[in-house]
């Protein structure tokens, strides 16, 4: 197998949204996406002791035109949307949504996030929708991480978790409209893996701590994204430290993307036609009904 090898690692510089501490890697100078991946913001955060739960967090708010998906890695998240959803997911699982034409949704903590810790460790990451499927009906998937099927490497020294797409004979629980993989990756020390991955897919891989050797690059840091060329049947890695990553493949979408706020679409007439149906009601209401 030809691994691939490393176009960039861009670095997760902090960030402040709305007052929130955030690592982004992806946009960032001269990368605006990778395609189909927009966007991806590595919060680790202390839910405020002040706060109550249901008042913390992510309030009410829009999207169009792409996929809002949460990993997380400690703590939870509950899930409100106007189409009548309501879940929480907790440590290894995800809070997964195709926003199609519209949808408003929250995200906050857990009632009981503070008897877990009161940390919130997550990646969001917003995946772009292809064009046909922009005004589809909106789609949520909660996945509990009992839900998510594991691969071993042979050394049985890194874990795979897969949520969505089509890796080494294992499929993930949740149905995606294009190429899409996406698995989340725990090494130990030593740990070694050749992972194969479709040659039209662009490959990304985010540490979010610890440090890897990659076969064709050499070591490489938590808080980097990898952005790996498309000249490979595969990626190595073999971890020298405990290292927690995210995976993700993507068939690029090569469409134009104009984006605004909570809204990605492919002209900026659909931009303003979003604005409007928002305006108007036609995402729906959410009322979280226990806040009242």
């Amino acid at each position: 197998m030809k691994l691939r090898s490393v176009s960039r690692l861009l670095y997760a510089h902090l960030v402040d949204m709305g007052g929130m501490p955030v690592r982004q890697p992806l946009p960032a100078a001269g990368v605006e996406q990778v395609d189909p991946f927009l966007l991806l913001h590595h919060a680790n955060l202390k839910a405020p002791a002040h706060i109550e739960p249901r008042y913390a967090g992510i309030g009410p708010h829009p999207h169009r035109g792409f996929s809002p998906v949460t990993f997380i890695f400690k703590g939870g998240v509950h899930h409100r949307d106007s189409r009548g959803n309501n879940s929480v997911i907790y440590e290894g699982g995800a809070q997964w949504m195709n926003a199609g034409r519209g949808i408003i949704h929250s995200e906050r903590p857990p009632a009981d996030i503070h008897e877990r810790g009161g940390v919130q460790e997550l990646i969001q990451l917003w995946i772009n929708t292809p064009a046909r499927h922009k005004m589809d009906q909106p789609m949520y998937f909660p996945v509990p991480a009992e839900n998510v099927p594991e691969i071993k490497s042979p050394d049985n020294r890194v874990t795979i978790r897969l949520f969505a797409g089509d890796l080494m004979n294992k499929k993930g629980p949740v149905p995606v409209q294009t190429g899409i993989i996406a698995a989340t990756l725990l090494l130990q020390p030593s740990g070694r893996l050749t992972i194969p991955l479709p040659e039209t897919h662009n490959v990304l891989l985010y540490l979010l701590d610890g440090e890897v050797n990659i076969e064709t690059y050499g070591k490489t840091e938590g808080l980097n994204l990898v952005v790996f060329e498309n000249d490979g049947q595969g990626i190595a890695i073999e971890a020298h430290k405990p290292t927690r990553a995210l995976l993700l493949g993507g068939e690029p979408l090569n469409e134009e993307v104009v984006s605004y706020g909570p809204f990605v679409m492919n002209n900026q007439t659909q931009i303003l036609e979003a604005m409007r149906d928002y305006q108007m009601g036609k995402m729906g209401v959410l009322i979280e009904e226990e806040l009242k």
